[in-house]
């Protein structure tokens, strides 16, 4: 994969940022877009832009048909056996929100229990928060160990026939962990509960199975691999879904309404009320398009590299403090740290100074920062069209910081 050339599909890298090339090092946050999405959403607006499922013009016709396509290209990529499983939201976020209303909603009782990992987005903890505190279920936390890996002997210790859910990451947002989802999986199906895994991270660094993750729900969202921002998606298994609540009502979610009840319509269109971000899904396909081009191995390979170049480099650097994997091959592209007792914030602020874009903060993840014993982290994460030089850039910024910090 030669990312110098992929760089050039991306307008964006090319400026300056504070009077230095712009470094983006924040793709756990967002990517950025290619011409080809940028260009397919655009053509779409241009030429076929109409409301999906609803007319019998021409237009109404085209854009559910790319609309559709989208969903068939979401559903190849995660190998999922059919596109009536595959639920378009507005991002990960809510398709999380889905499946604790939905499901969680209507199966939890008493006494059930939900077992989140200590490494998880709060998107992952607050939606079954909100069903446990409806329902009368408890959330229980697996542990982080201190390698930054899930404490899989007290995972197992943890599971009883109380447990209904186990809520997952398949990577972690701060620590870049992979999670051995498929065997977490078979231990929480020997005791009745269903596993819903947030793929936020890891879709679009490595490629997904679903099937092979033996999961019950799988969600990701387009604009951390390419995409625009507002689309995301709910992966499910279609007797699940079939047996599940509406999420939303209105349009497109019914089959027939009368003044007192309603009829709903087939999966996976139950749930998705109302006009859909229909140009977003066009991009997400394209997008989808542009990184299978690429090669999902290669993305893999390319990464792991720069992971590790980033590793060595950082090491090197007296009072720094990195957390989570130390090998590049059991993490994804991201490298969370910190120097010495100078705040992530003002790193972040210097950084910047130097052109150089990372995140700096709890990352939606208070409850690891607390694990950790720490407020905050800085965080570099790595794309398809980040190089070695850019790491370099990183260095050379978070050296100025020590510098100026004394």
């Amino acid at each position: 994969m030669d990312a110098e050339a992929i760089r050039k599909d991306f307008p964006v890298l090319h400026q300056q940022v504070n009077g230095f090339p712009l470094v983006y090092l924040d793709n756990g946050a967002t990517s950025q877009r290619p011409l080809a999405v940028i260009d397919e959403v655009k053509r779409f607006y241009e030429e076929d832009n109409a409301n999906v499922h609803r007319s019998v013009h021409t237009l109404g016709q085209r854009a559910t048909v790319l609309f559709e396509g989208a969903r068939s290209k979401v559903a190849q990529l995660i190998k999922a056996p059919s596109p009536k499983g595959v639920v378009f939201t507005k991002s990960a976020t809510e398709a999380l929100n889905l499946v604790a209303y939905a499901w969680g909603r209507h199966h939890l009782v008493p006494g059930d229990e939900v077992l989140v990992t200590e490494m998880e987005h709060h998107s992952n903890i607050v939606s079954w928060q909100l069903a446990c505190k409806d329902t009368g279920a408890v959330i229980r936390p697996v542990p982080v160990t201190e390698e930054g890996t899930l404490d899989l002997e007290e995972y197992e210790r943890l599971l009883s026939n109380k447990t209904k859910v186990v809520a997952v990451t398949q990577v972690s947002n701060v620590l870049g962990t992979i999670n051995p989802i498929a065997e977490m999986a078979a231990k929480a199906h020997d005791v009745g509960a269903i596993v819903v895994c947030d793929g936020a991270q890891a879709l679009p660094h490595m490629e997904v199975d679903v099937g092979a993750l033996d999961c019950d729900f799988y969600v990701g969202t387009g604009h951390k691999m390419c995409a625009p921002t507002g689309i995301g998606f709910l992966w499910g298994r279609e007797r699940i879904l079939e047996n599940m609540e509406p999420f939303h009502g209105g349009g497109d979610m019914i089959l027939d309404v009368w003044i007192d009840h309603s009829t709903y319509n087939d999966i996976p269109y139950k749930f998705e009320a109302g006009t859909p971000p229909i140009a977003q899904a066009v991009g997400l396909g394209a997008a989808i398009d542009y990184l299978n081009a690429i090669g999902w191995d290669a993305i893999r390979r390319h990464e792991v590299e720069i992971t590790r170049y980033a590793l060595e480099r950082l090491a090197a650097i007296p009072d720094i403090t990195v957390y989570g994997p130390k090998n590049a091959e059991n993490k994804a592209g991201l490298v969370s740290f910190n120097i010495g007792d100078i705040h992530p914030h003002d790193v972040g602020t210097i950084m910047d100074g130097k052109g150089v874009a990372i995140r700096a903060g709890h990352h939606c993840a208070k409850p690891l920062m607390r694990k950790l014993g720490v407020s905050a982290t800085n965080r570099a994460s790595f794309y398809i069209y980040n190089t070695s030089s850019d790491v370099d850039a990183l260095v050379d910024a978070l050296e100025s910081c020590r510098e100026m910090f004394g």
